[in-house]
């Protein structure tokens, strides 16, 4: 019996590992991209503009205090040009760094720090240099150059230590921008390794476990559909497979047992077929000798019978008499029964192949055949345009003349007889049909009339032998259609079978009268 996982669960487990796997890889993938992108704002969006706004920052300190202590030492208004400027440059370099700190997260202590400073320059060194008049040098820019210069120093200081701590920002965003995108390219490096390893490990995995197990169960199914009925399916890889393999054994070994006995029951069909082609040859051969031999002595009986009932009639009384008429009429009878025995036993066998057979021909000489019983019943025949079929003329003639003699033999009394024959295409076949207006057939023997020697009717009543129809049933079997009655036809008796048509159907003409 089949061990181990199937090929369902190995597919689903491993499918389920890689998958989860890879979801872990690619939200890895995916915070670090979002990392990433955080991290280069940061450094683009926020760290270079602070530190560059650092820089305007002090520049414009440093033009303030050139612009101080040129108007101080000369006392010219041109001074203090580059000191406004520096102090418009100040405050917009001051709310831009705020700004950019305070979206960044960081403190702002440094900036506050050198704004502190620089407060405190301004009020104990520049303003009031800047608010005494102009046009001579300021004498408290003399008398309060070291202190200006000390606290321009610290204010100084505290501008470095500002660039300092941007620059360090600056160069710590770029160092985790660095380390992300490191671990970025790692972690889709993964991702590509795990997905070119899983594709390889599929690949060896399905070959080893579902291709190679599945191409051995190939081969031995092979040899077992060349004949090797004992070769056994081997099985191998995933439960599932396993259990095909076993099904398939079984079924191997069941055909086996199943061939073994066809092989012994066709053999002893063989010998049976054999011994019923021998027997068929006896029989024909006895009923050829038998028709034949046992003719020439009833010919002999009726001859003889018929001489002495002309040559001594009158002569022996009224039993004498009768008792002759007996002895010829039942050799008469055996005679025609033997006849049509020997018919019978022909029909169904033919020494030509089948040909293509005119219906019209064949009818033509059908009613030939019964030209004398036609005009003497006094009987109007009529047909269709009469198709071609395959068959054989001669049987297909005796099939026409039975069917035509037995609607002119079981004529109404108190009508003449009217038959017609019709033809109507029904696929790859012709229906036939020879309807009559004569006593008819009650729908209860419908099938009892095509068995041999079954008779509705006494033979003084109508003569004949039992035969006729059941002889159509054999020829028309032979030939591949059927016959049958029409039960639901009440003017008379209609038979109809089919016979299998020549060539495109031709439309059935007007009826014409014979």
């Amino acid at each position: 019996m089949p061990i181990g996982w199937t090929t369902s669960r190995w597919l689903t487990v491993g499918v389920g590992g890689t998958l989860a796997m890879l979801v872990v890889l690619g939200l890895t993938g995916a915070w670090l991209l979002a990392h990433g992108t955080t991290v280069n704002q940061r450094l683009v969006d926020r760290s270079t503009p602070a530190l560059i706004a650092a820089v305007r920052l002090d520049a414009s300190l440093v033009n303030q205090e050139t612009g101080v202590r040129g108007y101080g030492m000369t006392g010219h208004a041109d001074f203090l040009e580059p000191y406004r400027l520096g102090v418009a440059e100040q405050d917009r370099a001051v709310r831009e760094l705020r700004q950019l700190l305070t979206a960044d997260g960081e403190r702002t202590a440094a900036l506050d720090a050198l704004l502190t400073r620089a407060d405190s320059w301004h009020e104990r060194y520049a303003d009031p240099i800047v608010a005494a008049p102009s046009g001579r040098p300021v004498p408290l820019a003399t008398a309060q150059a070291g202190a200006g210069k000390a606290a321009f120093d610290a204010l100084r200081a505290a501008s470095i230590t500002l660039n300092r701590q941007l620059t360090e920002a600056r160069v710590q965003a770029r160092a985790d921008l660095v380390a992300v995108r490191t671990l970025r390219n790692w972690t889709f490096a993964a991702i590509a390794a795990v997905i070119l390893v899983v594709a390889v490990l599929a690949f060896v995995g399905l070959r080893r476990a579902v291709s190679g197990p599945l191409a051995r169960l190939a081969g031995d199914a092979e040899r077992v559909t060349a004949g090797s009925f004992d070769h056994p399916i081997r099985s191998g890889g995933p439960a599932d497979i396993q259990t095909v393999a076993w099904a398939v054994d079984l079924m191997r070994s069941r055909l086996a047992e199943a061939y073994t006995t066809s092989e012994q029951a066709r053999l002893k069909v063989d010998r049976q077929a054999d011994e019923l082609r021998r027997s068929n040859t006896d029989l024909e051969q006895f009923a050829y000798v038998a028709s034949h031999d046992l003719q020439e002595p009833l010919r002999k009986v009726t001859s003889f019978c018929q001489l002495l009932q002309r040559r001594y009639a009158g002569q022996l009384d009224e039993r004498g008499d009768q008792y002759i008429g007996f002895i010829v009429d039942g050799a008469t009878r055996m005679q025609r029964l033997i006849q049509d025995l020997l018919a019978f036993s022909r029909a169904g066998r033919a020494d030509q192949p089948a040909e293509t057979v005119e219906l019209e021909q064949v009818y033509d000489r059908a009613t030939d055949s019964l030209a004398l019983t036609v005009q003497e019943a006094g009987a109007e025949l009529s047909h269709d345009v009469l198709p071609a079929v395959i068959g054989h003329p001669s049987h297909l003639e005796m099939l026409l003349t039975n069917l035509l003699g037995n609607a002119v033999k079981f004529r109404h009394p108190d009508r003449a007889p009217v038959i017609h024959v019709g033809a109507v295409r029904a696929g790859d076949q012709w229906q036939i049909s020879v309807t009559d207006n004569g006593i008819g057939i009650d729908p209860q023997y419908s099938d009892r009339v095509f068995v041999i020697f079954q008779r509705l009717h006494a033979r003084d009543e109508f003569p004949g032998t039992g035969i006729g129809l059941a002889l159509c049933k054999k020829i028309i079997e032979y030939h591949g259609g059927r016959i049958w009655l029409d039960t639901e036809y009440s003017g008379g008796t209609r038979v109809v079978f089919t016979l299998n048509a020549a060539g495109p159907a031709a439309a059935a003409g007007t009826a014409s009268a014979v």
